[in-house]
């Protein structure tokens, strides 16, 4: 049984009286308070994660750094590194040219990678912070019964554009093809994302498995080609920022970031509907650290820990403990959390079988060569 660090927080909690949330020459490496149960029993180890860009509070601008907190809580050296999208994190990991202790894919990825035996259980009875997370984000389709996954976060995808560049109104995807704004429109740069918006448009099923169907979304994106500045993921927050573009597809909580830095910049759910997405914390079957790993997911769980990487990202937060926490930057934000009246029709991606995936990844090779 391991040791609980009881003496260690206690003498880590008078040492770090002044954080980030106090103001007074605050050390953003240290927590003023945990919940959970942590050991240095993993000291000198390496935990290896994975994760998306800019998605988690990394110290910059006064942020709580994340992974130095839980550096100096548990002495275990995190080694962390980013994808840019699903597909990019499932391809470098089924090559199994390297090995992760930490992934944090979305819904439809980690139920293609548990049907592939890339994920193992997670140990809840481990993770005492698992009583933070709201039950609106327990057994959901993809882990029914939340054996291999812990939520992270959540986000729904809709249009963002400069209110100075764009004259008509926005409330349609259709607005991706208008002529118009030829040479100033982006869309995403990975098949699910970039298909749903034409699938939407259409009226289809994001998750249709008819080839019909994904050959019609794949004419409609390839007309699209001709007005298009680019396809990108991270690069939309320069470009956007930037007002070197004019209106994007991207996900609400990135919107809210790239809104800080431009004023400009406007959101809008579009009214054919859009993807709802959760992103889960999981651990790999080939994963070399898997104690540290349940460490880190009880971690992420940590109220300041939750709070923190909430008010950086800017994407809803499925912890209880953010949700009601009155000094939440985000709480009951319109965007983030939508009353009923006001959310948009939204669908799941789900993983699809190996022959029409298969399909619609070759129809992607030739709307990228139109």
């Amino acid at each position: 049984m391991k040791k609980i660090l009881s003496l260690f927080v206690s003498v880590c909690l008078i040492a770090t009286m002044c954080t980030l949330f106090t103001g007074c020459g605050a050390d953003n490496n240290k927590l003023e308070n945990v919940t959970g149960t942590y050991t240095r029993d993993y000291e000198g180890t390496t935990l290896n994660v994975f994760n998306w860009g800019e998605y988690i509070s990394n110290g910059s601008e006064g942020s709580l750094d994340v992974n130095k907190a839980f550096e100096n809580l548990t002495g275990i050296k995190v080694n962390y590194t980013t994808f840019e999208s699903n597909e990019a994190m499932y391809s470098k990991l089924k090559s199994g040219a390297v090995s992760y202790d930490i992934v944090i894919p979305s819904d439809y990825m980690i139920e293609r990678m548990i049907s592939e035996d890339m994920l193992q259980k997670v140990d809840l009875s481990k993770i005492d912070n698992y009583k933070y997370i709201a039950d609106d984000y327990k057994g959901l389709y993809f882990d029914p019964n939340d054996e291999y996954s812990v939520p992270y976060n959540v986000g729904m995808v809709g249009l963002i554009y400069n209110t100075t560049m764009v004259d008509d109104e926005v409330d349609s995807w259709s607005i991706l093809w208008d002529e118009k704004y030829k040479d100033e429109i982006l869309t995403f740069n990975n098949p699910r994302d970039a298909f749903a918006i034409a699938q939407f448009l259409l009226g289809q099923d994001i998750n249709s498995t008819d080839k019909a169907d994904w050959d019609k979304a794949a004419d409609l994106l390839k007309e699209q080609s001709d007005v298009l500045q680019a396809r990108v993921m991270d690069e939309v927050y320069n470009k956007m920022e930037s007002a070197n573009a004019a209106i994007a597809p991207y996900y609400a909580g990135d919107y809210l970031t790239m809104y800080e830095n431009n004023e400009d910049l406007a959101f809008v759910y579009p009214k054919e509907g859009t993807n709802i997405f959760v992103d889960s914390v999981c651990i790999p079957s080939n994963a070399k650290n898997y104690e540290a790993a349940l460490m880190y997911i009880n971690f992420l769980l940590e109220p300041e820990i939750a709070l923190a990487n909430a008010e950086y990202i800017c994407y809803a937060s499925p912890n209880t403990s953010v949700i009601n926490n009155d000094d939440y930057t985000f709480k009951g934000n319109e965007i983030l959390y939508p009353t009923e009246d006001k959310k948009p029709k939204t669908e799941y991606f789900h993983d699809l079988d190996s022959d029409i995936r298969s399909y619609y990844e070759s129809l992607w090779e030739e709307v990228l060569r139109s």
